[in-house]
Order: C-alpha cells, then sequence, then structure tokens
C-alpha cells in the first residue's frame, strides 16, 4: 500500500517549469518533542512535483506562489534525478488546493451571519450608553466645591513637576556575535534561492568554518538576509554549517530591496 502525505504551507522557492509538470519546494518542522532516547527533528524540505493541467487549475503564478497558502496531498518518491530535486524528499502531488486567508473568509460569511454580529455590536454599544447617562451627577454644592479644590491642587502640582533625572535608553547589544551583525534570526526562517542549492561549497573551506564554530560557539560572519522576504544572499556556506551542526538561531545582516 502506498504511503501518504499531506503539506501544509506556501513555497520557499521559485516555481520552476518542465514539459509536463512544475516543481517547488517546501518545508514544514518537525515535532516539537522526541520519544525519550532519540533526538528532536528540526525541519524537512520538500520538492513537490505537480502536474501542468492541475496546477493551472488553481490560478497560482510564478509570484503568488511564494505568498499563498496551499495544502499538497501526494506520495512521497526517491526517483525523481537529483538535480529535479533539491530537497529531501521528493512528493508527487494528487491534488493541490489553495487555502483561504482569513480575509477570504469574512468576505464569503454568510449575510444572515453577518448580520447578527453588527446586531449584536449595536447592543453593546446601546448597553455602554445607557451605563453612561444613569452616572448619578453631583447634587450638593460643598461637594461641587470639594471637587473644584481638588482640581487646584492638582493643577499646582502639575506646574511645579519635581526635577527627575534623565534615564537614556540603553541600546541593546548583540553579544558573542561576529562583527557587522544586525540580529538574530531562526534557522528555520531563511529562503534559499535555487541557484545556492544547486552549488556545492569548497568541503575544506566549509570543514574550517564547522571548527570555527566548535571552538568559539559562533560564526565567523553573519549571513546576508533580504529583509522581510528573508532570502539568502550571501553566506550559503555558513548556511549549511548551520545546518550541519543544527544552530536554532543564526547572526544576520540585511540587504534592504531596491525600490
Amino acid at each position: 500500500m502506498p504511503h501518504k502525505i499531506t503539506l501544509t504551507g506556501s513555497a520557499t522557492g521559485p516555481l520552476r517549469e518542465y514539459d509536463r509538470y512544475v516543481a517547488f519546494d517546501m518545508r514544514e518542522k518537525g515535532s516539537p518533542s522526541a520519544p525519550k532516547g532519540l533526538k528532536k527533528s528540526t525541519f524537512i524540505s520538500y520538492t513537490v512535483f505537480v502536474a501542468k493541467k492541475a496546477f493551472n487549475k488553481t490560478g497560482l503564478t510564478k509570484k503568488s506562489i511564494m505568498h499563498e497558502k496551499i495544502l499538497i496531498q501526494g506520495e512521497p518518491t526517491l526517483d525523481i534525478p537529483i538535480d529535479e530535486c533539491p530537497g529531501e524528499v521528493g512528493v508527487i502531488c494528487f491534488q493541490i488546493t489553495v487555502l483561504p486567508n482569513k480575509k477570504d473568509k469574512e468576505d464569503n460569511e454568510p449575510n444572515d451571519k453577518k448580520e447578527a454580529k453588527q446586531e449584536a455590536s449595536a447592543a453593546q454599544q446601546e448597553v455602554a450608553a445607557t451605563k453612561q447617562e444613569e452616572k448619578p451627577a453631583p447634587t450638593s454644592q460643598p461637594a461641587a466645591n470639594e471637587e473644584k479644590q481638588a482640581e487646584k491642587v492638582q493643577t499646582e502640582v502639575k506646574e511645579t513637576p519635581v526635577q527627575e533625572k534623565k534615564v537614556e535608553p540603553q541600546k541593546k547589544q548583540i553579544t558573542n556575535q561576529p562583527k557587522g551583525t544586525q540580529g538574530l534570526l531562526s534557522f528555520d526562517e531563511i529562503i534559499v534561492p535555487e541557484e545556492f542549492l544547486k552549488t556545492r561549497p569548497n568541503p575544506q573551506k566549509t570543514q574550517k568554518v564547522i571548527d570555527f564554530v566548535k571552538r568559539t560557539g559562533r560564526l565567523d560572519e553573519p549571513l546576508t538576509i533580504e529583509k522581510e522576504s528573508n532570502i539568502l544572499k550571501d553566506g550559503y556556506r555558513r548556511y549549511i554549517v548551520a545546518k550541519t551542526l543544527k544552530m536554532d538561531k543564526v547572526p544576520v545582516m540585511y540587504e534592504y530591496q531596491k525600490s
């Protein structure tokens, strides 16, 4: 009986087109805990293969597939050449579905439910207005005079403020990180472009970085990441080292998108 697999999320890399099918990469985190005695899994990368006819029916494009949340149902395969399957597991897609976001769900909500919510909100506003009107007004002249005196005292206090020492906010410093580090980013959030996945860093240079991390507990240089999209722009060797050593967070410096 064939194994079945279900994936949920967005594409982590660009769409690749072939003769009769398209392919893209996805990533899913492992379980946060593992049975006693076993190592905790981090994440698994997948390469999904979808027939062009089925893909076109979804209305997805090369740009939108990076942002839309999709559901993939299929079965794993190990028969795809490695140059077409950079992910750790290949997935033959039998069904692909674009999942609606929260805004779409609200727009598609039946009118009777929308009206019920509006009526409930209006009722709450009426109750609040009624309570405001029911607040008792001052009835005696002495009480009003006492309130005026209290306001006068408060005004005098405000006019003669006590001098306080100005405390300048301390800037947060990222310690024990390489020079140029602008922040720490979760390893799982980094998106690696296809051109990096096709390369193989020099093993000797990679081993030197691994030895440096084992000796110092940190990378020797930060990874360059595109701000907002978290796409890796430079430092693929150190990305491989961080993956090999199972680092949860890595030092990064940001490159902003050109407008």
